[in-house]
């Protein structure tokens, strides 16, 4: 009897433990969220899209800690990250997932950077970030599910 107890503690502790560490995930994805939104308003499109890779980023994170009951592993990859959630996404969205990889930007060389300020324009950044803003909303609902 006593084994059961201190097994349904330390179960309990996990499972709060786990819960404090999706909250984590899901409370920085808020915070970046309204930031995208932000730098698109000021018309910081490359800005914009590298906050949108990084909402996604911590959206599949959570997900992962809810669903395997650990972390993440540390990458930003939003492919490798997807795949060890367990979910299942369309052919589109994995191929979208790849092309937002490419928005993460903070260390990639100055070459790169300056070709990618020319092509995130209003109406590349805005189609972009849509897409981001479905796709959070499915993930999202993964987050929900019990």
């Amino acid at each position: 009897m006593v084994a059961d107890d201190k097994v349904n503690r330390l179960d309990k502790e996990k499972m709060k433990a786990v819960e404090k560490l999706v909250k984590y995930w899901i409370d920085l994805a808020k915070h970046d969220f309204k930031t995208m939104e932000g730098l698109f308003r000021l018309k910081r499109y490359p800005d914009a899209l590298f906050y949108g890779h990084m909402v996604l980023e911590k959206i599949l994170k959570a997900i992962v800690v809810k669903n395997k009951k650990k972390h993440p592993q540390p990458t930003h990859n939003l492919l490798v990250l997807l795949e060890e959630t367990g979910i299942s996404l369309t052919k589109e969205e994995k191929e979208f997932l790849a092309e937002v990889n490419k928005f993460n930007i903070r260390a990639r060389y100055p070459d790169y950077k300056l070709s990618f300020y020319k092509i995130a324009n209003l109406k590349y950044t805005r189609e972009r970030l849509e897409r981001i803003k479905l796709l959070c909303k499915k993930l999202w609902q993964e987050i929900k599910k019990s």
